[in-house]
């Protein structure tokens, strides 16, 4: 599994975002793996959407994508607490590292150079941004 930051999916989805050609590769690296997100990296990317009246267009979006909730253990708020204080990342940043844990992924995608760097320290592999 391939664990999606919300930076990713949010310039993905939005074709006048400044990162957009990026996600797209992203994407594209992430073909033909399974995909998911944590429950706060999902609601960060439907923040948007639900603001603008489009939430079922995002969750139909999210679907086609294929991108699965990755459902976070019972001790999530000690881990994360954790995370917090390791890294020094905000916890939707740490979501997307607790994510990667819980479900073994094989990979972290992102465009956020803190949580590249954090992931790297942790043992994670990125998804390459070709």
């Amino acid at each position: 599994m391939i664990v999606l930051d919300a930076c990713v999916l949010i310039a993905f989805l939005n074709s006048g975002d400044a990162h957009h050609a990026r996600a797209r590769r992203l994407m594209a690296e992430t073909a033909g793996h399974r995909r998911g997100a944590s429950p706060m990296t999902i609601a960060e990317i439907l923040v948007g959407p639900t603001r603008a009246g489009h939430l079922d267009v995002a969750r139909d979006a999210l679907a086609q994508l294929k991108v699965g909730q990755v459902l976070l253990g019972p001790d999530a708020p000690q881990r994360l607490a954790r995370l917090r204080v390791d890294t020094g990342l905000k916890l939707p940043d740490c979501c997307v590292l607790l994510a990667a844990q819980d479900a073994t992924a094989e990979a972290i995608a992102t465009l956020d150079d803190r949580l590249i760097k954090a992931a790297g320290l942790l043992g994670f592999a990125l998804v390459p941004d070709r």
